[in-house]
């Protein structure tokens, strides 16, 4: 592979990579495959999972810019008026900036905040949000940073809730299958819905999972 950009900081090294035989590009952390440009349906998918649920998606939070494959299947639909991504890599943004990667920053629906997606949903008011996408891992059971692990536990999500509208949607992708998150959502919001997604991944066929949540809280909007 060539190494296209190099970064990353105390969390460890973050790398952007052109593969010689398909020519993709592709993101890995610490070693870590995160997602590539040629296999993008699973980051599509998030979005129009969220963008079906929700009625009126116009004030929506992203947690992870990747490549900027959700965001940018977001922006599609004109109902949506605003995106709020967290990513909590600095170079990924940059690169975004300086023309590395296709950018969906300079949409002016769109701003973003370099930091950690817990930071950012705490920050926001309750009830200020339609819908919450989480996408900074492979999933619980496969994390880019051990931190991460939280993300996926219920005081986290219940956190999430809060900041929905009655109605409002939390919508989170996984590589792979995962009871207690399944278990965790359940129980924070009464119910979930498991939408497995089939991909094919570099020549392999793979089934990612994207686990949803609707709020009907007492407090929501």
């Amino acid at each position: 592979m060539d190494e296209v950009a190099v970064g990353g900081g105390g969390r460890g090294e973050v790398v952007l990579r052109r593969r010689v035989g398909d020519g993709a590009l592709e993101l890995r952390v610490n070693g870590v495959f995160v997602m590539d440009d040629l296999e993008t349906s699973s980051e599509e998918l998030l979005a129009l999972a969220a963008l079906e649920v929700v009625g009126e998606p116009s004030r929506l939070l992203v947690g992870g810019l990747g490549l900027g494959f959700t965001v940018r299947a977001l922006l599609r639909d004109e109902r949506v008026r605003e995106v709020l991504v967290a990513e909590i890599e600095p170079d990924l943004v940059q690169w975004m900036r300086d023309g590395l990667l296709p950018s969906v920053l300079d949409d002016p629906r769109v701003s973003v905040i370099v930091g950690d997606v817990r930071d950012v949903v705490m920050e926001q008011p309750n009830g200020a949000l339609d819908g919450i996408l989480l996408d900074v891992d492979n999933g619980p059971d496969f994390l880019v940073y051990n931190e991460n692990s939280t993300l996926y536990e219920a005081s986290f999500l219940s956190v999430c809730r809060d900041k929905l509208q009655r109605g409002g949607v939390l919508t989170v992708w996984s590589s792979s299958s995962s009871q207690a998150l399944e278990t965790a959502m359940r129980s924070v919001f009464g119910g979930v819905e498991v939408k497995p997604v089939p991909v094919q991944l570099q020549a392999r066929d793979e089934l990612y999972y994207v686990y949803q949540g609707t709020s009907y809280a007492e407090g929501s909007s």
